[in-house]
């Protein structure tokens, strides 16, 4: 069958439908990844996104439960060069055509996907629509134009957790576990075994969990997570983050940055296309050491809003160099952009972690 992607700007391509045979809007952006597409679908940071993979042959290794970052995926459409319908991998549990048949998702096979990311790197990343049915291309550019937009959404509170859960630290040979809550803005399943096989015992509480209820479960530290959407949108995770600060030590990833920097009174701004793939070069300010690391965001902490005395900026983005990190000098405080729990790689940036728990120990003496 043949399905259109269609972009708001009336940029029109045709390809072969794999997957749901469904409608499906969202604003369109391509990940630069070589590997991981299951990690990549089920990341909850890719709610409201059709995802366009710059690497040309997808599903070859087929599904398997073990890698996946979430319970289902998030992504609302997938677009790829060449779509493999038989996955050769001793792993593979499911085809990726099944898996997302199943989960009703929709793809786009036999793209020019070399044309399409030329076109948003030029435009910019924008709404579009999988379209399966027979109206004009005028008539589905009107409704990809009247779609919600990326801007002042909260997608949070579509993908955080609904209760509080548990997970006990791997109880790490030579050390006491530190009790630490996490914040579920969209959290990756990556993170929690990150956390954990570093020695901590977890609480993960949903996204809105007022500051107050955290404070009394006296942990040792405070995570904030990764997600989607606009995160100025998020008011309540702004508000109950500046409650924190000062309290507990705390650490923050993605979304969970730019919630931190919001709260500490900074700003942030809608990247032209954004930041999806795992080969993004960092530099650390502090050690001057280049690290290869994986990103998944659509929007940036602004380099002017934050220059002050407590806030020390602690990492950049080489290739536009946009901020990557910071941390406070009077707070047991610190944040990335990036993710250092990168799931299937790169591993450069783990050692954070390890950074969180000395910090906790730290300041407790």
């Amino acid at each position: 069958m043949i399905a259109r992607l269609v972009l708001e700007d009336g940029f029109i391509l045709e390809g072969e439908l794999f997957g749901a045979v469904k409608d499906s809007t969202g604003e369109v952006v391509f990940n630069t990844s070589m590997t991981g597409y299951q990690e990549i679908l089920t990341d909850p940071s890719y709610a409201g996104q059709i995802v366009v993979m710059t690497y040309p042959h997808i599903g070859n290794y087929g599904i398997t439960g073990n890698d996946a970052e979430a319970e289902h995926p998030y992504v609302e459409g997938f677009v790829v060069r060449e779509f493999s319908e038989l996955p050769s991998n001793w792993r593979s549990e499911e085809s990726l055509n099944d898996y997302l048949h199943r989960h009703s998702i929709p793809v786009l096979s036999g793209i020019d996907t070399r044309s399409l990311v030329r076109h948003i790197r030029s435009k910019g990343a924008m709404r579009g629509m999988i379209f399966t049915g027979k109206s004009t291309n005028e008539g589905i550019v009107s409704m990809v134009n009247r779609s919600p937009t990326i801007v002042g959404s909260d997608l949070v509170k579509n993908v955080s957790r609904r209760k509080i859960y548990q997970y006990n630290s791997a109880q790490v040979t030579g050390r006491a576990p530190l009790r630490v809550v996490a914040y579920d803005f969209g959290m990756k399943q990556n993170i929690i075994r990150s956390l954990t096989a570093t020695g901590f015992d977890l609480t993960v509480v949903p996204a809105a969990t007022p500051a107050g209820d955290v404070l009394a479960m006296n942990p040792d530290g405070i995570f904030l997570s990764n997600g989607p959407g606009d995160p100025a949108a998020v008011g309540y995770g702004i508000d109950n983050t500046r409650k924190l600060i000062g309290k507990k030590p705390i650490f923050g990833i993605c979304l969970g940055h730019q919630i931190l920097a919001l709260a500490l009174g900074g700003k942030t701004y809608k990247l032209k296309f954004g930041h999806r793939g795992g080969n993004q070069p960092v530099k650390n300010l502090i050690t001057n050491q280049i690290e290869i690391t994986s990103h998944n965001h659509g929007f940036s902490v602004d380099f002017e809003s934050l220059k002050n005395s407590e806030v020390e900026y602690t990492h950049v983005n080489l290739n536009d160099q946009t901020l990557e990190g910071l941390r406070l000098r009077n707070h047991p405080v610190f944040c990335v952009q990036y993710h250092p729990e990168a799931a299937p790689g790169p591993h450069d940036s783990a050692y954070l972690f390890e950074d969180f728990y000395k910090l906790i120990e730290d300041s407790k003496t």
